[in-house]
């Protein structure tokens, strides 16, 4: 029973209405019998009302906040302090509120390199990423990590060359999307591909190749436009849903001190998709 000791975790992020989150980390709380003392929520804050998040969680006592977009940036200077993974990526997807310090964590990167690792070695491979926001910034940082080499195409060059400096790697525009079909892993880190863009996908089909395995960090729809193009052609495909999973898990073990029950959270979200 959720009483008054029970201690409230959030995802904040606008829209919000579409994270499954809460589902994620709610049954792995039952799954563990711990749903009397933590519980998962989703809030739609807008950029606006960020400034007043430092206040709202330490006055509601709320235990962890996971940030989605447009947060992951701003949301930095309203924390006591920065892990190191995440002041190198220059973005948080995590806050844990320990004992009124708020501590900014980043677990898409963690996310991002387990959902490709369980299909390819990144070590040596070339890899395109789409997009230069807090996303992407997340997913450079973890494929570096593992020995990747990395170019970065985005459509505001400029976005791109700071992503550049702090990471070194090389950058294209999209005028160079073509370059993808001599890549062998490729994601996109953009927004295309979920609502209301679900008709979209920044790639032309050309690009893949039955060599390739291809990630997209958008997880509604379970298949985007860009991953089926990809697999009619042969390429080994990573739904979002892969990287939202395994950043969860990385959170659940932050907010709550467990080991989370990975079996039940995974067929959390993977069910949620055969009844939708």
């Amino acid at each position: 029973m959720i009483g008054a000791k029970t201690k409230i975790c959030l995802v904040i992020g606008d829209p919000i209405e579409h994270s499954l989150s809460p589902l994620m980390h709610n049954v792995g709380y039952k799954a563990l019998g711990i749903d009397d003392k933590f519980v998962f929520l989703g809030v739609r804050v807008k950029i606006e009302e960020l400034k007043n998040i430092k206040t709202a969680i330490k006055t509601l006592k709320i235990r962890g906040v996971s940030c989605t977009m447009p947060h992951k940036v701003k949301i930095m200077k309203y924390l006591d302090e920065i892990e190191e993974s995440a002041r190198e990526i220059g973005a948080v997807n995590t806050v844990l509120n320990e004992n009124q310090k708020l501590i900014g964590y980043n677990t898409d990167w963690i996310g991002a390199q387990k959902a490709i690792e369980k299909k390819t070695r990144i070590k040596g491979k070339r890899v395109g990423i789409i997009g230069a926001g807090g996303a992407a910034k997340a997913i450079v940082y973890g494929v570096k990590k593992k020995g990747g080499k990395i170019k970065v195409f985005n459509i505001d060059l400029k976005e791109a060359e700071n992503l550049a400096k702090n990471f070194q790697v090389e950058i294209g525009s999209f005028k160079d999307l073509n370059e993808l079909k001599n890549f062998d892993i490729i994601i996109n880190a953009t927004p295309l591909g979920m609502p209301p863009y679900q008709g979209i996908s920044p790639l032309p089909k050309e690009v893949f190749s039955k060599h390739q395995v291809v990630m997209d960090a958008v997880y509604i729809p379970y298949k985007t436009k860009m991953l089926r193009e990809a697999e009619k052609r042969g390429a080994k495909i990573i739904p979002g849903i892969e990287m939202l999973f395994w950043q969860g898990v990385a959170q659940f073990k932050l907010y709550t001190k467990r080991n989370p029950p990975l079996d039940a959270m995974r067929s959390a979200l993977i069910n949620y998709f055969k009844k939708s």
